[in-house]
């Protein structure tokens, strides 16, 4: 039988990225010594007052079909969580509520790239991102970045990289997996060169609220980028909802009219019970805070405990919920150390090559257990290295 050109694009190394994380899962069901450090899933329970609202709204009988673009609150509570943040232009017009920051960034670029066109995208990038350009017939303009410069992303690479074809910039800041904050002077950058070449920024900003030493500047900052900016995020990491599937895209009325039609062939709403839930969080911000604070902490204990061993650096990550692990002293690949890693200490890490080749030799380790179980994770870390020698 035949498939569409399709599977073919939406494939490769992203699609195999988990298979490490797949055999450890199963693994997990029935060894409780095993931990799973390679998926960004929070340990935390989402917070009470999120939940009770959730229980309500089921009662209460909110169980029907929902609006299209989503409920009228909450469209209007995330347009006032941007109002708070000093973005008084964003509106609840300019609100699209999807199921996750993956399906607005899958529908937002099905509105804007089209076949033949460019999009850039600093790598290492997620690995989902090539598979939804892949699936509107663009392609992925990679430009690397490197490790010994923190990963950090310079506009005059950006400009090098546009062509005729370039119809957008991606960005992601703070970035999975490096956990790199783009600096504000960059973002203006970057503006400037959407403005010069007609391009659109998609800014993809999930980890936005979870920063370390200085708060990110998201794209809707640049008041000069309002009509070409869209900015794509959830509650899914800064409310540990990330089985929930609750997130939106703030976009120019133009595009949130496209965005409707397409959403409306591709799910006729998100749960109302849901959307309910998603107001209560809205409602107490000071979740966020605790919530940046534990991954804090949990970052810190990485940091120390890796500074004493020997073949391995640990990158100081700006934000986000990941640090990243430089393995290449070792004398073996980012995967054959994770493979080895599981097999004799049972802690699944990312090998860090699917994001981008700029990432070859380095390993994502999520911070999504608690201190104590971190230790242990660095206990094991140290047994493996001296097995090394």
């Amino acid at each position: 039988m035949r498939f569409s050109p399709l599977v073919e694009r939406i494939a490769g190394e992203a699609a195999d990225a988990w298979k490490l994380h797949s055999r450890a899962s199963r693994a997990a069901k029935h060894d409780p010594e095993v931990i799973l450090l390679s998926v960004g899933d929070p340990d935390l329970d989402t917070p009470k007052p999120i939940v009770d609202r959730l229980i309500e709204s089921v009662l209460a009988g909110r169980t029907h079909y929902s609006s299209g673009l989503g409920e009228p609150d909450l469209r209007e509570a995330v347009a006032k969580h941007y109002n708070r943040k000093g973005f008084s232009q964003v509106s609840a017009r300019n609100v699209v509520i999807v199921p996750g920051t993956q399906n607005g960034l899958f529908a937002a670029a099905m509105c804007l790239l089209a076949q033949g066109d460019e999009i850039i995208i600093p790598e290492p990038m997620y690995v989902t991102y090539p598979g939804f350009v892949g699936a509107t017939g663009a392609s992925v303009v990679s430009v690397s970045l490197k490790g010994e410069d923190g990963f950090a992303l310079h506009p005059d690479d950006i400009a090098r990289a546009i062509t005729p074809k370039t119809r957008a910039i991606l960005l992601n800041s703070p970035n999975n997996p490096t956990g790199a904050v783009i600096p504000r002077e960059t973002l203006e950058a970057v503006a400037e060169l959407c403005q010069q070449h007609d391009l659109w920024l998609l800014s993809d900003e999930v980890y936005l609220d979870l920063y370390y030493s200085h708060q990110p500047t998201s794209a809707l900052a640049l008041d000069t980028m309002y009509e070409r900016t869209v900015v794509v995020s959830s509650l899914s990491k800064s409310h540990a909802m990330t089985g929930w599937r609750l997130g939106w895209i703030i976009a120019p009325e133009a595009l949130v009219g496209h965005l409707s039609n397409l959403l409306s062939s591709m799910m006729y709403g998100a749960s109302m019970f849901i959307q309910d839930a998603a107001v209560a969080a809205f409602e107490v911000p000071e979740l966020v805070e605790t919530m940046r604070e534990i991954y804090r902490s949990r970052r810190e204990v990485m940091l120390e405990r890796c500074k004493s061993m020997p073949g391995l650096t640990c990158l100081e990550p700006e934000g986000g919920m990941f640090v990243m692990l430089d393995v290449r002293k070792t004398g073996i690949s980012a995967t054959t150390f994770a493979e080895r890693f599981f097999d004799t200490q049972k802690v699944s890490l990312l090998p860090a090559d699917a994001f981008g080749p700029s990432a070859k030799g380095f390993l994502r380790l999520s911070l999504c257990v608690n201190e104590a179980k971190l230790h242990d994770v660095c206990d094991r870390l140290e047994r493996f290295l001296e097995s090394l020698d």
